[in-house]
Formats: C-alpha cells, sequence, structure tokens
C-alpha cells in the first residue's frame, strides 16, 4: 500500500528513526515549498519564542523545544515572511479524510494491544493519476483491488492514527498558535522595519543637516577672525554698563570707568579713519549716555566725600585717604569729559580744606597763646649787671636762663620730637622758653601741609599743571601761614630772648630741609617769611645787648677812683667799692658773655658764611672787650690789670671749649691769642 510504502520510504531516508509502535508518521502532504525558513533579518534570534507547540497550558516550553520533539519525518518548517497558499486544503481534514474519520482515543493503561508486525511486503509504487490525495482518498476513481496485506496494513494504520489523534490535534492548535505568534512577530517585524526606514532616513537628514552647519560654523569661524578683533575694539560688556549705571562705587568703578574711555577711544578712532559704519553711528549715542552716567555719579560722589571733611570731629585724612586717592581715577575722568564741573568740585574742595585747616589752626594757636613763658625782655639785657624789680608787678617770675643755652639745645637735636595735641596744651601748667610754642606750631603746620601738598599732586595733578597746584595748595593754607606769622610775631616782637630766637631759626632751617627732603615745594614761601620775622628781630636782640653793653662801659669812671663803683651802682660804704674796684676776678658780665657766645655758637655749628650771626658776634665781642679795656683802666697797680684782663679772657676760653663749627673755633682762637698776650705781661 502507498502508506506502507511511505513508510518504508521514511524509514530508509532516516537512519536515526526506529519503527516504533509508539511514534507514527504523518501522512500529510509536504508543506515545506511554503513552510520552508527563508533568511533571517538581522538581530532576530529564531529561537527566542517561548511559546509551546505540544500543550497550549505548557507556556515554560519553547518553541525551538516543541519542533524538535516533532517526529523525524515531520516537514513543518516556520518561514516568517510566507503563508501557505490559499488553495491548499487544512492538513488535518486530509488525515481525516484518509483515516476514514477522527482518530480513536488511545486505550487506557490497564488495556494494552499487541503490537503490530511489520507487512512482510509493502507497495512501493501506488499510481494517483491526475488525482490529488483527497480525491484519491475519497475513491473517486476506481483503484485496482488491493492485496489483503495491504488492506490489513492499512485498517492498523488507521487505528494507530487514530489512537495518536490527541497529538495531531495539539500540534495543529500549537501550529495554529504559532501560525499567530509569528503573525503578530512579522507585523512588529515589519513595523519595526518601517521604523528603521523612517530612522534611517531622519539619520540621512541629520547628516545632510550636520554638513549644512559645519559648513555654516566654518564659515562663521572665518567671518569672526575677521570681524572679531573690530567688533571687540568697539563693543562693551553689559556688566560694564550695569557697573557705571547702578553698581557701588568701589575697586571696580575705576576699571569700568577705562574699559569705558578705552572703547569710546576706538569708536572715534574708526569713525575718523575710516568710511561712515552704520554700527558706529548706533554705538555713539549709547557710549555718550553712558558716559554722562559716570560723570553723573562721579559728581554725587565727590561732593558726599567733601561733605563728609566738614563733619565735626572728622580726620581728614582718613577722608583723603579712603575716600578720594583710593579712587583717583574718577576724578581724572571727570576732568577729561566734564573739565568745568570738575574745575567747580576742585574749589569746592579748596574751600572745604581751607576752612577745615583754618578752623583747627586757630583752636591750636588759641592753645599755644595760653601757655606760660618765661618773660625776658629789656631787663634781661647783657648789660644790666643789677636787674630792677619789674615795676606794676607783685607776681614773682619763674627762674630763667637768659644767656644759658642748656638743655634748650635738646629740643633741636632730638629727631623723635612731636607737635602736642591740643588736649596736651590744654591741660600744660608748665613754665616754657619761646621756642617750644613755635616749634609746636610749626611742626604740626609742616605734617599737615606736606601731607596736603602730597594728596593734591596724587589726585589732581592728571588734571593740572605744576603752576595750578601750587596756586591751589596756597589757596588752602593761605590763611594758616598766616595765623602762624601771627603766632611768631607775637613770641618774638617783645622779647629779648637771642638764643631762642635763633633757636626758631635754626627749626626753621631743619623744617626747610625736611620740605626739600619730602619735596614739598610750595610751603617754601612760609619758610622765606618765618625767616623775614626772625633774623630781623634776632639782629635786634643784639643791637639791644650791644647798646647796653655801651651803656655799661659809658657809665664806667676812666680812671682809677677810690670812691666810685666799676658797677655803676650805689655802694653801700666807699671801702667796699675801693676792694671792689681793685679786684682781678672775673666780672659778671664776662659770665654772661661766656654763656651767651657758647650758646650762639653751639647753634651755629653748622652755619653758612653769610648769615648775620657772625657779625653780631663780632660787633658784640668788640662791646665786651671795650668794656673790660675801660673797666681795667680803674685798677692802679699795672699787673693787677694785667692779671683782670688775664682771667677774664681764660674764663670765656674756658667756658667756649667743646664747641664746634668755623665760627666757635675763630672765637677760640680769639680768646686765646688774648689770654696769652695779657699772660706774657702778668
Amino acid at each position: 500500500m502507498w502508506l506502507d510504502r511511505l513508510s518504508a520510504h521514511s524509514t530508509s531516508n532516516s537512519p536515526a528513526a526506529t519503527p516504533s509502535g509508539n511514534r507514527s508518521f504523518s501522512p500529510a502532504p509536504n508543506r515545506r515549498p511554503y513552510l520552508t525558513p527563508g533568511p533571517q533579518r538581522p538581530g532576530l534570534n529564531p529561537r527566542s519564542s517561548s511559546l509551546s507547540l505540544l500543550s497550549p497550558n505548557s507556556s515554560s516550553s519553547s518553541l525551538p523545544l516543541a519542533a524538535a520533539r516533532v517526529p523525524n519525518g515531520s516537514g513543518l518548517r516556520v518561514q516568517i515572511n510566507s503563508s501557505p497558499p490559499a488553495d491548499v486544503p487544512e492538513p488535518s481534514k486530509v488525515l481525516e479524510d484518509l483515516l476514514g474519520g477522527p482518530p480513536k482515543r488511545a486505550l487506557p493503561d490497564d488495556q494494552t494491544e499487541s503490537p503490530q508486525q511489520r507487512p512482510e511486503e509493502v507497495v512501493a509504487d501506488i499510481e494517483f493519476g491526475d488525482l490529488s490525495l483527497q480525491a484519491f482518498a475519497q475513491g473517486e476513481v476506481d483503484h485496482p483491488k488491493r492485496p489483503s496485506h495491504v488492506h490489513t496494513r492499512s485498517t492498523e494504520s488507521i487505528e494507530e492514527y487514530g489512537k495518536a489523534k490527541d497529538k495531531f490535534e495539539d500540534l495543529h492548535r500549537s501550529v495554529a498558535a504559532c501560525d499567530e505568534v509569528l503573525k503578530s512577530v512579522e507585523m512588529y517585524l515589519q513595523g519595526f522595519q518601517s521604523d528603521l526606514g523612517a530612522v534611517s532616513a531622519e539619520i540621512q537628514i541629520l547628516q545632510d543637516r550636520s554638513s549644512s552647519l559645519t559648513t555654516r560654523l566654518e564659515n562663521r569661524k572665518v567671518v569672526e577672525k575677521l570681524l572679531g578683533p573690530a567688533v571687540e575694539d568697539i563693543s562693551i560688556s553689559p556688566a560694564v554698563v550695569r557697573k557705571i549705571s547702578e553698581g557701588p562705587v568701589d575697586e571696580g568703578f575705576p576699571k569700568a570707568l577705562q574699559e569705558l574711555e578705552k572703547r569710546s577711544k576706538a569708536v572715534e578712532a574708526k569713525a575718523k579713519g575710516g568710511p561712515n559704519i552704520k554700527a558706529l553711528d548706533d554705538l555713539r549715542p549709547l557710549l555718550e549716555d553712558l558716559t554722562n552716567k559716570a560723570v553723573e555719579r562721579i559728581r554725587d560722589y565727590i561732593v558726599a566725600q567733601i561733605k563728609a571733611l566738614r563733619s565735626p570731629s572728622i580726620n581728614a585724612q582718613i577722608i583723603q585717604q579712603q575716600g578720594f586717592l583710593k579712587y583717583k581715577e574718577l576724578y581724572a575722568f571727570l576732568a577729561r569729559h566734564q573739565r568745568k564741573l570738575a574745575d567747580e568740585l576742585c574749589q569746592a574742595y579748596i574751600n572745604t580744606m581751607r576752612w577745615y585747616y583754618l578752623h583747627h589752626f586757630s583752636k591750636y594757636h588759641e592753645a599755644l597763646q595760653k601757655m606760660k613763658l618765661h618773660a625776658i625782655d629789656q631787663h634781661d639785657a647783657m648789660g644790666n649787671e643789677s636787674a630792677p624789680k619789674r615795676s606794676g608787678t607783685k607776681v614773682p617770675t619763674m627762674p630763667h636762663e637768659a644767656f644759658s643755652i642748656g638743655r634748650r639745645l635738646d629740643l633741636l637735636k632730638s629727631s623723635t620730637n612731636n607737635a602736642l595735641t591740643l588736649h596736651v596744651l590744654e591741660e600744660d601748667k608748665a613754665t616754657h622758653y619761646l621756642e617750644l610754642p613755635f616749634h609746636t606750631y610749626n611742626l604740626a603746620l609742616i605734617d599737615n601741609a606736606s601731607f596736603e601738598y602730597t594728596f593734591l599732586t596724587s589726585y589732581f595733578a592728571p588734571a593740572q599743571s605744576y603752576q595750578s597746584l601750587n596756586r591751589t595748595f596756597n589757596q588752602i593754607f593761605e590763611p594758616t601761614f598766616s595765623l602762624g606769622q601771627t603766632l611768631t610775631r607775637s613770641l618774638i616782637d617783645t622779647s629779648l630772648d637771642a638764643l631762642g630766637i635763633l633757636l626758631c631759626v635754626r627749626l626753621t632751617q631743619h623744617f626747610a630741609f625736611e620740605l626739600q627732603r619730602r619735596k614739598v615745594a610750595a610751603v617754601e614761601s612760609y619758610i622765606n617769611a618765618t625767616n623775614m620775622l626772625l633774623w630781623p628781630r634776632f639782629q635786634q636782640v643784639m643791637d639791644a645787648h650791644c647798646k647796653s653793653i655801651q651803656a655799661l662801659t659809658a657809665s664806667l669812671p676812666g680812671r682809677p677812683a677810690a670812691g666810685s663803683s666799676l658797677l655803676g651802682g650805689p655802694s653801700s660804704s666807699a671801702s667796699a667799692a675801693a676792694a671792689a674796684d681793685q679786684s682781678t676776678a672775673p666780672v659778671a658780665l664776662t659770665q654772661r658773655f661766656a654763656n651767651f657766645l657758647h650758646g650762639v655758637l653751639a647753634l651755629s655749628a653748622e652755619a653758612a658764611d653769610d648769615e648775620p650771626v657772625s657779625h653780631s658776634l663780632v660787633r658784640l665781642r668788640g662791646e665786651y672787650e671795650a668794656y673790660l679795656v675801660k673797666r681795667s683802666k680803674g685798677i692802679a697797680e699795672n699787673r693787677k690789670k694785667t692779671r683782670f684782663l688775664f682771667n677774664n679772657a681764660s674764663l670765656v676760653g674756658t667756658i667756649l671749649e667743646g664747641t664746634s663749627g668755623r665760627l666757635a673755633d675763630e672765637m677760640r682762637a680769639h680768646f686765646a691769642e688774648l689770654r696769652d698776650q695779657h699772660g706774657d705781661g702778668a
């Protein structure tokens, strides 16, 4: 029979298959033409399905495993992209027609059937003619009479297929489920393929767009390389604009002004040196508005600082350092863009500081005027042998040394002396010489003037010339300088303290040297004016001492007289006066003259040749020697007369020891010669 032949053919083609009664082969037509798997798509794993081909309930079995359990003779293959032809009948119906009805149920386990033996002969060739398998099975043609053993084998095969009906039904359901799954997979893959096509198209679009952007970027870089420097020269950042218009005045404000000026200069240069550019015309009004805003803010800031200087108990130097010098670029910017406004603010500053210094130094002057000073007047002239009581005063005067320099020289030699504060002056009850208030006032004045001049040259120098700065400085300190000259006059006009006046002269010279060291030439006029007050007064005092010695000399007798006194004063008895006239001891005038000469020489150690000190000392020395000569004429004995002159010259030379300087060497040499001259005669 043809089934036996089919079985034999399958057996011969599959060596690994064994003719078992429990495993039968499907007689269904071969579906290989449309179930053969085609080329798989990339990335799709044919073994990735988890659906079972055996049972709908067996979800843990995978599709490849279920397919593996199909008999070897089965030609089932899954092709994703193909489906069975429409004119082919359902395989299950063909099997039912061939078997004569649906397969029978398998016998229970307790019922067994004897295994069937393979027929001895199997028809190897069956003629179907032009009929299909279904038509052939339905017997539409006349079949030749089959042998009995073929019929017996066919009956056995039908029974076997009936027993395996459930398996085939499960297989059918599994195949149907696989078809559904594969259809959904096919739809998914078709959608995925379309998505891939869309993505591919988008990628192509992105590639084209990227190429376009790259080209545009390269072109922009070329343009930026050419236009970047030009745009950078004329553009200004929003941060700078915000800083100038709204930001606080701090360390960043001057930098913003510099940036603004830099951009403004670049715009002006391009506008003058090149063609008319629309961008420059649009930018110029904005820069002008920003410049005007900067000028307005600088004006408000400087006005606020000037008002702060008028506050009570304010230290002007702190305002000048923290408020003005720290941001000195602001005034320079204002002077470049608004010259008239800058001059007005400068004049306001001048008026404020003029009032400030005059106000504080007036208080200082009043406190110095209240200091107690030693009164050295005409009663302390060198020629007055006995100072009479001052008329009209009952208050005892403080003891003082009108002709001895003493420790007064320390004020000149010490470099650590500072100006006394106003509080100290108000509480000071001691008595001083005139050089102390002079030194205190002028030291404070020099310090403040030096700082102010340095401030003016640092703050206003970019906008003003050297001559303008000097005029500004003089306008500020003119009343203060006048107040200092008034103080100097009040100290020296009624005083015969030549040492104090000469000490003030030396202090003034030291002030001049210090001003030169500080490079403050604007105070030179005040120094010269002070010297013009001190030197004439020193000459007047020296003249007063010379005249007093002349008067004393004129009062001496020209010859020895027992009843006369060389001192020119009344005597208690004629014998005492006569004894004093014949004494060879140095007179009191010699002591005063030598101390005074020592003080002057100590103050003139570094004196120049053109100073009037040497001429005044030579004149005073001449008057003193004339007095000694006339005094010696009152001594009767020549030996005592010579001895008298020798003792006085020796005392002067001894006191002058230790002095230095050219003038001191001349004086010591002169009195040594005079001493030696009278010593030889003695």
